[in-house]
């Protein structure tokens, strides 16, 4: 590989890249193919087509599996560790009591939301879902009101902190290829957040609430998932919220110590600055974390070793597909830069002036709305721009601003090809018709949103 030169102009390199993404959709959309398959299968043939010598396209192929994978895997595995011991150890019940006492009966939809915004930093939107669906429903028995009054802003919450905020697996793909600053993603990713859950989650809720207005009696019993179980000792409220933030307190010493140094205000060989920069790194954030919460939300409740250590290893299963999925696409990114089509695409949009963070935007969102998958729209276009972006000489919030661009256009419009639309529909009582015009609106307005906000803090910065 290292004396290999690719011969082939822009534009068949750019047809290969069409023809990759067109063989992508089919695959996933018609044949039904599982989308980690689709993407290690097309990542072979799009480096064979490209032209990258046969004895080198396992090891090409084999790189981008390998450094997605790596920065992905433990912090999701370990995020979804710390969301499980707080989930089990009756945490979440706790913070969305707590948060409707202090905000009041009147704004329960809102503490619902806030209280999920802090339960959607280590949980996955999936589980963070089914965790507080029993919640939503008590909720909405004891106050009464239409359900997607309280339904809609749990909902976006998880949403918006699954989409932008890492440990998730999205953005943390996005930032590997980037190359994003993960202290300065997580800040700007909570600055794009609150708002946007704000509008588009208890705003929008409010307002759909009103057109669709049935309530808790009018759900079939078997919706409910049953009542929230009792759980003996849960923890206290400052204890879950410390847990909470004690990971980004840790990764925000990585960012300092990084400012600071090349601020020139520290050395950078200065031993606590490496101490900073070593336990702010992420993943030995979240490993702290975790070790932290065992006690705490575990062992000091009682429960033995090996409990917790089912608990910890139930978290792992449902987070495997996201996290090979986010792997393949890796993967395939990894080709596209190999092979020289992700240069090709540089220039060609060098050409036509269409700035880097909208291209970004655009093929994310086309991706989203042709096959369904969030996490496949977003490595595969994460993968596709990133040669644009690392060659583009852009500052490190205008990069946290691409990759939140990214992440917007991964997420708009849910529709019937997304597993998290059927999700939200089932769980909340909606048919395909009302799931269309709750939640379908309420993602793309997440998206556009998003973009919006990541676009000024793109043209400031």
């Amino acid at each position: 590989m290292d004396t290999w030169e690719q011969t082939l102009g822009a534009g068949p390199l750019l047809g290969i890249a069409a023809a990759g993404i067109a063989l992508i959709l089919i695959l996933i959309i018609k044949f039904k193919l599982h989308a980690f398959i689709t993407l290690v299968l097309v990542s072979v043939l799009t480096a064979i087509a490209a032209g990258i010598p046969l004895g080198d396209v396992y090891d090409v192929s084999m790189a981008g599996f390998r450094s997605t994978l790596g920065d992905v895997g433990i912090l999701v595995g370990l995020g979804a560790m710390l969301g499980k011991l707080i989930e089990h150890s009756g945490g979440a019940q706790v913070l969305a009591d707590t948060m409707i006492r202090r905000f009041g009966e009147k704004r329960a939809p809102l503490a619902l939301g806030v209280a999920s915004l802090f339960l959607g930093f280590p949980m996955f939107f999936d589980a963070g879902l089914v965790v507080m669906l029993p919640i939503i429903f008590a909720v909405a028995t004891r106050l009464g009101g239409p359900v997607l009054l309280y339904a809609i802003p749990v909902a976006a919450s998880f949403s918006v902190m699954h989409v932008f905020v890492p440990p998730h697996p999205g953005p943390v793909a996005a930032s590997t290829f980037f190359g994003t600053n993960l202290g300065l993603l997580i800040i700007v990713g909570l600055l794009v957040a609150v708002p946007t859950f704000y509008v588009t989650g208890y705003l929008w809720g409010k307002f759909v609430s009103r057109r669709f207005s049935f309530s808790v009696d009018d759900l079939p019993r078997a919706i409910f998932g049953g009542d929230a179980e009792e759980v003996k000792d849960p923890p206290k409220v400052g204890t879950v919220i410390a847990m909470l933030l004690l990971p980004m307190l840790l990764i925000f010493l990585n960012t300092g110590a990084d400012f600071a140094t090349k601020a020139g205000l520290i050395a950078g060989d200065e031993l606590w600055a490496q101490a900073f920069s070593m336990l702010g790194t992420s993943g030995v954030a979240l490993l702290i974390s975790v070790l932290v919460a065992i006690p705490v939300l575990g062992l000091r409740r009682g429960e033995t070793g090996s409990a917790v250590e089912k608990i910890l290893d139930s978290s792992l299963g449902p987070i495997a597909s996201v996290v090979f999925i986010t792997g393949a696409g890796g993967m395939y990114g990894g080709v596209l830069r190999s092979s020289g089509i992700g240069d090709a695409l540089k220039d060609t949009m060098d050409g036509i002036g269409l700035p880097v963070i909208l291209a970004v935007y655009l093929v994310a969102a086309v991706l989203r709305v042709a096959q369904g998958s969030a996490t496949v729209a977003l490595t595969t276009a994460a993968g596709l721009m990133a040669p644009a972006v690392l060659a583009g000489g852009f500052s490190d919030m205008q990069i946290v601003a691409i990759t939140i661009a990214c992440a917007a256009g991964s997420v708009i419009a849910s529709h019937v090809n997304d597993s998290g639309f059927w999700l939200v529909g089932r769980l909340f009582g909606m048919n395909v018709s009302t799931t269309l015009r709750t939640w379908t609106i309420q993602q793309t307005l997440e998206s556009v949103m998003a973009f919006a906000i990541a676009a000024v803090i793109f043209l400031l910065f």
